[in-house]
Parts: structure tokens; sequence; C-alpha cells
């Protein structure tokens, strides 16, 4: 096994899909924008994220990449206690975009609400994980060719 460094922040600006989990457990694919040293995740009041956040604030969360042809495997596991803040546009927006690109008008219709509609009256809230602990891992190995 081969160790390599990488550069955590471009990885973890790449659209890649974390999962997180909460007490109970649960463990749920999300989509996240990694900004100002935390996670950011949309979430809404009926969602059992927010209750369960609500319940225990302890939240773990992976984002990792496994790429078998190549030998390419890295993770980022992070650790700490979630916030439950207010939605912002801006922030959301930047979110989006890295996911589903920069042209709106090409969105699916569900994820276009998020911009326009007033965040307060449908209740979204962002989920702010700031880790307490953050684990960094190169495990790409080299493949036989």
């Amino acid at each position: 096994m081969t160790s390599h460094a990488f550069d955590v922040d471009a990885f973890l600006r790449r659209p890649l899909t974390a999962r997180i989990a909460t007490n109970g457990p649960t463990v749920r694919p999300v989509w996240y924008l990694w900004e100002d040293g935390a996670f950011w995740i949309l979430t809404r009041p009926w969602a059992r994220l927010v209750h369960r956040v609500r319940e225990d604030p302890a939240v773990a969360l992976v984002v990792d990449e496994c790429d078998p042809a190549t030998g390419l495997v890295r993770q980022v596991t992070a650790r700490g206690r979630a916030d439950l803040v207010p939605f912002d546009v801006p922030r959301g927006r930047r979110k989006l975009t890295r996911y589903l690109g920069a042209d709106e008008s090409r969105w699916d219709p569900r994820f276009v609400h998020y911009l326009h509609d007033d965040p307060a009256e449908r209740g979204t809230v962002w989920l702010r994980l700031e880790p307490a602990s953050l684990g960094v891992r190169d495990l790409s190995y080299v493949t036989a060719r």
C-alpha cells in the first residue's frame, strides 16, 4: 500500500456524495458544501435528520472515493456537533451549482425552489457541521496491470 498526500480542501470541493450518521444509528447520503471549515447540508423541518440532530447533535460524516481500476482510495471522516442554522440563498446557490451546474434553467424543478421561495416559509435550514475532528486517509494502492 502506498501513501500519497492530497489536498483535502480541493477533494471536499468536488461534488461527491457524503454519508452522515446520527445517533440511532441512522445513516443517509447527502450533498454538502465544504466552506469556512464546515460542512453545510440542506434539510427541511419534516426530515428525520432535523429531529435526530435536535435530540442529539453528535454526528459523523464521511466523504470518500474508491476506484478499483486505478487503485485510488481516499476518505475524509468528520465528527462533531451539528447546528441547525437559517438558510441563506447565496450559499444554497453555491451548493446546488456545484452538483447541478451553473444553468438553473436545466435543473430539475424540485431544486429550483430552494433559491426562489422564502426559506422561512418552507422551513429550509442548514445543518452545519464544523468538525471537532477530521480524519484524512489516502489508502490508494498500486493495481496489478
